[in-house]
């Protein structure tokens, strides 16, 4: 059974997002995105996290976002 991670390394993070790193970095500093946790001397963004955060984001035509939607990871985690 394949095994999601759970923690992304920035390009990676920026990636999941559909980002580039440059803009990535930019809305962690603006606190759209979230900041990095820190794990054995490495920073390692959390998938869950960014689910959050992605799912705050608002739609191009206003509308507001569902509750919670559907995500890749979920399958695997408890």
């Amino acid at each position: 059974m394949p095994v999601a991670p759970r923690g992304l390394n920035r390009g990676q993070a920026a990636q999941y997002v559909g980002i580039s790193v440059t803009l990535f970095d930019r809305l962690v500093a603006e606190g759209v995105m979230p900041a990095a946790r820190a794990l054995a001397g490495r920073l390692v963004w959390d998938i869950v996290e960014l689910d959050r955060h992605f799912d705050e984001l608002p739609h191009a035509n206003g509308n507001p976002a569902p509750a919670r939607t559907a995500r890749l990871h979920d399958d695997f985690v408890d």
